[in-house]
């Protein structure tokens, strides 16, 4: 058994997968970058990632056009966003319990709208599972390389998007004036205020970012994946995607680096599975949450939180 565990990090498909399985991961936590480091707690990626989806599915088989489906998923994402922003930012809801509705909403929204798209007469049509996906591009030359072009230059083209967050959000937020308005709403709402920047200006923007990543992450499950769609597919990836912010400490790299270690258990209980099957397969699903428990485990008390997370503000209270 031992020599069979072993032999899964000698295989390059294992390494392949890690990669393939971290990108949704990838993309909805570093999306949400911004909003987190905005003041406000993000922890409604679940509904988002959900909604992106339902949306990759119905944009594609509607249109007949994959990327026209990645845009729906967008939208769809934006939309449960925007609900989020004008509950929590304009209202200034309890940004956690406002996040857990929105997820438990989005779950039977997402079910909802499949069935009102894919409905003839009484009957869901059991082909919609046919819908255009996503196809691989592979990248000339650097493909090609023994071990490293299949783990790295053979993917959907949403994975490639996930490697140009880290230096994406890395200068946007370091290196651009919307960059440090966020920091600055995020740490000291009521001194950016005070300078003429509007709180709920960039908190929008930045919930709206985030909406947008993370329905391109669900979408990427749904149609690029899987290419079908199943109830809760998303499985709580978007809980993952925030503890991936968390152990990452907020910073774009941490956040990376995060978001691949649980890429890689994902990847690594599937492997398992496959190889030792000998193993009760109950115990291997839950190998991914509980690297999750640990890592956050790990960085309680050492977390450095923006110092207006979670708070709501109003101007005429400052």
């Amino acid at each position: 058994m031992l020599e069979q565990f072993g032999s899964i990090f000698l295989d390059v498909n294992f390494y392949t997968a890690v990669v393939r399985m971290a990108t949704p991961i990838i993309l909805a936590a570093m999306g949400s970058i911004f909003a987190e480091r905005s003041g406000v707690v993000m922890f409604s990626m679940e509904g988002m990632m959900l909604m992106g989806t339902v949306g990759g599915i119905i944009g594609s088989g509607v249109t007949g056009n994959v990327y026209l489906g990645l845009l729906t998923a967008m939208l769809f994402g934006m939309a449960i966003g925007l609900v989020y922003a004008i509950v929590a930012v304009s209202v200034g809801a309890h940004q956690i319990v406002t996040s857990v509705g929105l997820n438990l909403g989005a779950l039977g929204l997402t079910a909802i709208l499949y069935a009102l798209t894919f409905t003839r007469g009484d009957e869901i049509i059991q082909t919609v599972i046919q819908v255009p996906g996503l196809s691989a591009w592979k990248i000339p030359l650097l493909g090609d390389i023994p071990f490293i072009g299949p783990v790295f230059f053979d993917h959907l083209p949403l994975v490639y998007l996930g490697y140009l967050t880290l230096p994406l959000v890395w200068f946007v937020l370091y290196r651009t004036t919307w960059g440090l308005k966020v920091r600055a709403v995020g740490d000291h709402p009521h001194a950016a205020d005070t300078v003429g920047i509007s709180v709920q200006k960039v908190r929008y923007a930045a919930i709206l970012i985030a909406g947008a990543f993370s329905g391109l992450s669900g979408a990427y499950i749904s149609i690029g994946l899987l290419n079908s769609y199943m109830e809760n597919m998303t499985a709580g990836r978007g809980f993952i995607a925030y503890t991936a912010i968390v152990f990452g400490k907020w910073e774009p790299v941490g956040v990376f680096l995060g978001s691949v270690l649980f890429g890689a258990a994902d990847a690594l209980q599937l492997r398992v599975k496959a190889a030792i099957p000998v193993i009760p397969y109950q115990f291997l699903v839950m190998v991914p949450y509980v690297v999750t428990l640990i890592a956050l485990i790990s960085v309680v008390g050492r977390a450095n939180w923006p110092a207006a997370s979670g708070l709501p503000y109003k101007r005429e209270e400052s």
